[in-house]
């Protein structure tokens, strides 16, 4: 596994975990296994290992924790479900990793206003669960089990997000706790407000780095009343993705459609013991009244007829769909299993949609000359895909080959206006790319930084260098 970048790492002041430990008890933890499991995520980067765990239980709690690593100048760095990609909770300047997985309660459910508020350690899955009852349902699914707080930290997107957004759109307010011990909320219930600068927006997808985000009052949506799902596998990629293009084209809401390539598609049938084609394959979702769902199916099924599609796989039973789905959801771990005893590299990038199709087989094309394992699969709706890879921890030769090939990838989305990440964020792994990706905009996002946490405690190391080159 690749080490993270050396950081400058202090040992923890003198009496520091006594003060710790009369204020928190024994939700303090410095126990090796346990720090161990709060020094690494599903990241390539090697673990790295903070000096304590602190088990919060409440925004007070974690505002008073915040004030006495200020004072004592030690790190802070948030953590959920460890599910991460790009190295985002991993501390690399050692301190103290707040663990936020006990504030799991759902503070309220507006049912007539379709939103509600959440704790940072929720689950999507648990909200969902408590939702259902109600008509209601959050849609952001990144595919991990996330928690709500993480979500909003990395501007989760998913499955879903080409109908209904990404956590950007999701998310109406936030409560914080920020770098001097404050709590603060960011906006009220509102639908829409122009009341000074869009604080929830700026801590959206800051990664830790700015503030540590405690509650969360997401907008919902009703329960379709119908929900039918697919499976099509295509000729070529360039037939896949040309057929979800059209079909957004033409303005068919398609609720979630993924892409899997052939190599994922035999990963996913070997991990979850399914029969697909193993050909380009598209997974759909329509969501609506009844007679509005077919409508949408007749018309993308001509659609991909047209473009090398096969034969149709539909569901409407909700046991199917969930079998289907959770196929996808586990695409990483088929990925990464194709090789036994392999370590796993996930990337992203984003393109806008007209260039999707070029990107998508100009990556494929360079995968395949690859002397390791490598599969695509993406929310194509949005023109967000993954690249996966499987490695052998010990061989650096392929982990510097895969260096190589993620440089390519990003640069290849850059030149067609695209982004470096989607949805994964940049923690550790895509700061040069941010930079390639927007300047001196950079430059910008570290004034803002300075000027928040002028410490620099919150997270430190992720997203840039606080010092241009340091």
């Amino acid at each position: 596994m690749s080490a993270p970048s050396p950081q400058p790492r202090k040992p923890l002041p003198e009496g520091f975990l006594d003060q710790l430990r009369a204020v928190f008890g024994d939700r303090l933890s410095t126990g090796e296994a346990v720090r161990s499991q709060h020094g690494q995520s599903e990241t390539h980067f090697a673990p790295v290992l903070p000096d304590a765990v602190i088990f919060a239980r409440s925004t007070e709690e974690v505002a008073a924790l915040v004030k006495l690593c200020v004072a004592a100048e030690v790190p802070v760095i948030p953590f959920g479900a460890g599910t991460s990609i790009e190295g985002n909770t991993l501390p690399v300047q050692g301190g103290v990793t707040v663990d936020l997985s006990q504030m799991n309660a759902i503070l309220e459910v507006n049912q007539e206003d379709f939103d509600c508020t959440v704790q940072a350690g929720v689950r999507r899955e648990q909200l969902n669960e408590h939702l259902r009852d109600q008509g209601l349902f959050f849609p952001i699914d990144p595919g991990a089990n996330a928690t709500i707080g993480g979500m909003a930290s990395t501007r989760a997107s998913g499955t879903n997000a080409v109908r209904y957004g990404t956590m950007r759109e999701a998310i109406l307010s936030l409560r914080v706790v920020t770098p001097d011990g404050r709590d603060i909320r960011t906006a009220r219930r509102a639908r829409k407000s122009a009341a000074g600068y869009d604080l929830t927006r700026l801590m959206i997808g800051s990664e830790g780095t700015l503030g540590i985000i405690t509650e969360i009052t997401l907008r919902l949506h009703a329960i379709p009343e119908a929900i039918s799902s697919a499976v099509c596998g295509f000729e070529t990629l360039q037939g896949a993705v040309d057929t979800v293009v059209q079909s957004i084209q033409i303005g068919v809401p398609l609720a979630r459609v993924e892409i899997l390539d052939d190599h994922q598609m035999r990963a996913v049938n070997r991990w979850s013991k399914l029969d697909y084609p193993e050909l380009p394959t598209l997974f759909f979702e329509f969501h609506g009244s009844p007679s509005y769902v077919d409508e949408q199916v007749r018309t993308v099924e001509e659609i991909a007829s047209m473009n090398g599609g096969g034969e149709f796989r539909w569901s409407n039973l909700p046991e199917e769909r969930t079998k289907l789905w959770k196929a996808r959801h586990e695409a990483y771990y088929a990925a990464v299993n194709l090789r036994p005893g392999a370590i796993g590299w996930a990337t992203d990038v984003c393109v806008p949609i007209s260039r999707l199709a070029e990107c998508i087989t100009q990556t494929r094309a360079d995968l395949d000359g690859a002397s390791l394992p490598a599969t695509i699969l993406g929310h194509v709706g949005d023109g967000n895909f993954h690249v996966i890879f499987s490695i052998d921890p010990e061989a650096p030769e392929e982990m510097a080959e895969v260096e190589a090939l993620n440089e390519r990838l990003v640069q290849r989305a850059l030149a067609m206006d695209g982004t470096c990440t989607g949805e994964h964020g940049i923690g550790l792994g895509k700061q040069q790319c941010l930079i390639d990706e927007l300047g001196d905009a950079v430059d910008m996002m570290r004034v803002i930084k300075r000027a928040i946490d002028p410490k620099n405690l919150f997270n430190p190391g992720k997203i840039f260098a606080v010092q241009p080159g340091g």
